[in-house]
């Protein structure tokens, strides 16, 4: 009962707010639709009495407003229908977007790493669709009750004890309920193997994984392992189908059975003679129209019940969200224009959400402003991890970041991110025209066509403007139009446009910059960076760090910090860390034998 009282009050909350003009006309013109029905009974006792009695005008005249009552409970729900339709579509579309506030209006990532997150965000966006229907559900049960109240008072004038019938409704709304829970668990149940299933299923027609799954002859594997995920969630939600099904059908024959006696009893009385034959046809009437309602109602339920556990889910995500920890000071301090002093890491450690380990342990790290710092390590080291928290995407589990000796949960998080230039190992392919592609790392830039041209040459992507048709509206990709199609190399290369087109940057960061790259380009790649990295230090005191496995780039930073296993192992100069001989020294002879 909880979740449908979240349910109701959600969608009319939420039609309130995005249409109320909707909302009333399409309650107005259901209600006067839903009460034609009982007044088609009543119509139908005076007619049955007076085609009895011979009077053959009043049988007329009530024939005629039996036909006009009909007309209008079929036509006002019609219109009806039209208002809460649209008004169901701007609730579906206003809830999506709540959908994509609640995973990504945060600055941090905590809830991302969650599985139970994850699972909680399939289901909410499976079942969003469905809510598109809830708010007519709504109107429709709350008419249902209104003629509930009706049908009992007309049936107490036959029969007192009939006013107890609409009782009988009881046992197949609370066995309903009972029976939405069976499925509400199985969805949860099967969540998992359905996310499991559509990420195979797009490995498999993902165009960046299929020449790889088609040369090693394991796209037969690929679908077994997708049919097999998609069979158990399948499995899942057909035995709770099945189960619900029983539970609603047992619900219903206490339900018809109730109103087999309530019958039986006027006949017995119209044999009696002490009703007549006009009070037997109403009774009969009431009871199709009831059976309908209950059965109606009993749908509607189940699709508001689903709808309110949509809801809550919706709003445990939110909860993952707003969990972000606040600042300690009520209004955020200012990020400084320059960079003075640099960012310093006291005694950070980091665990994601739900694992008992630590990816960073105790990192204590002195980054001067203005320098070229390399982070060098293992895959698994705490590399990017360290990048995210000076990103903000993290907060430290132990320990603090001080940007200038500020606390970093204590900045504004906006500010900062606006003064951070990112290109990621994992850098987005924006198939969007070429111009957003760009633009979007400086969204005030999106019309400035001087520094988007700018940041592409910086970038040294001129090859790539030149090669798309219309420029800088022209579209990349051919995943939603007939784009163009670029390398690897290209996408990335546009990623360092993204970047460089920021202003005045207080922190530049090139995770694995040259995954994509061949050895003359990434020579290029952090020629140009160099190049806009020297300006952003002259500029604003820019700290420069990357993560690169190529020592031939690494070799060339100021500041080397070598992480092994979540901890600060080395850190210093190219050679003064070939000399200590230690972990640094053993990675570089490594891999310069590689090369010999």
């Amino acid at each position: 009962m909880t979740t449908l009282l979240t349910a109701v009050r959600t969608l009319l909350r939420l039609a309130h707010r995005t249409d109320p003009r909707r909302l009333y006309v399409s309650a107005a013109l259901l209600l006067v639709g839903l009460l034609a029905t009982p007044a088609v009974a009543l119509l139908l006792r005076a007619f049955t009495d007076s085609a009895l009695d011979g009077a053959a005008g009043t049988a007329a005249w009530l024939a005629a407003g039996i036909a006009a009552a009909l007309v209008l409970e079929l036509s006002m729900g019609h219109f009806a229908h039209l208002f809460y339709f649209e008004l169901g579509e701007q609730q579906e579309t206003a809830l999506r977007q709540e959908v994509l506030d609640v995973s990504n209006g945060t600055h941090g990532l905590e809830h991302l790493d969650s599985p139970e997150f994850a699972d909680t965000l399939t289901l909410v966006r499976e079942d969003l669709p469905r809510t598109r229907a809830s708010m007519e559900a709504v109107l429709q049960l709350c008419g249902l009750a209104l003629q509930a109240v009706l049908t009992t008072v007309i049936l107490a004038t036959v029969n007192p004890w009939l006013a107890l019938l609409p009782l009988a409704a009881v046992p197949p709304v609370l066995v309903a309920d009972r029976a939405q829970a069976v499925l509400d668990r199985a969805k949860e149940r099967s969540a998992e193997p359905t996310r499991l299933s559509r990420h195979l299923l797009a490995l498999a027609t993902s165009d960046h994984s299929v020449p790889e799954i088609r040369l090693s002859g394991a796209e037969s594997e690929l679908m077994h392992h997708q049919a097999r995920a998609w069979q158990r969630s399948t499995d899942l939600l057909r035995r709770a189908a099945l189960h619900a099904a029983a539970l609603r059908a047992s619900g219903q024959l206490l339900f018809a059975l109730a109103y087999g006696g309530g019958l039986w009893l006027v006949v017995r009385q119209a044999l009696d003679g002490s009703v007549d034959a006009g009070d037997v046809i109403l009774v009969i009437t009431l009871a199709v129209q009831v059976s309908v309602q209950v059965a109606s109602a009993l749908g509607l339920l189940a699709m508001l019940q689903g709808a309110g556990r949509t809801f809550e889910r919706l709003d445990r995500l939110r909860a993952w969200s707003a969990e972000e920890p606040a600042p300690s000071d009520p209004a955020p301090v200012p990020v400084p224009a320059r960079l003075e002093q640099g960012i310093r890491l006291e005694n950070v450690s980091f665990r994601y959400p739900g694992s008992d380990r630590d990816v960073l342990t105790g990192v204590d790290l002195t980054l001067p402003a203005g320098a070229t710092v390399a982070l060098v390590g293992e895959n698994g080291a705490g590399k990017s991890t360290l990048v995210k928290l000076l990103c903000g995407m993290y907060r430290p589990t132990t320990g603090r970041v001080l940007v200038d000796g500020v606390d970093l949960r204590d900045l504004d998080p906006a500010a900062w991110a606006a003064r951070i230039a990112p290109l990621f190992q994992d850098f987005a392919r924006l198939e969007l025209p070429l111009r957003e592609n760009v633009g979007v790392g400086r969204l005030s830039a999106l019309d400035d066509d001087g520094a988007l041209r700018d940041a592409i040459t910086a970038a040294r992507a001129d090859r790539v403007l030149d090669r798309v048709p219309g420029g800088l509206d022209g579209l990349l990709g051919k995943g939603y139009g007939d784009g163009t199609e670029l390398s690897g190399g290209q996408w990335q290369l546009l990623g360092l446009a993204r970047c460089l087109v920021r202003e005045d940057p207080l922190l530049m960061l090139l995770d694995e910059p040259a995954s994509a790259l061949d050895a003359a380009a990434e020579h290029a790649l952090f020629e140009r960076f160099t190049d806009a990295a020297d300006r952003a230090r002259s500029d604003s005191g820019s700290l420069t760090l990357f993560i690169s496995h190529r020592f031939s780039t690494v070799r060339s930073a100021d500041l080397i910090v070598v992480l092994e296993k979540g901890a600060v192992r080395e850190q210093g100069g190219h050679d003064g860390l070939l000399a200590a001989r230690g972990l640094y020294a053993e990675l570089f002879e490594l891999q310069a034998r590689a090369y010999q």
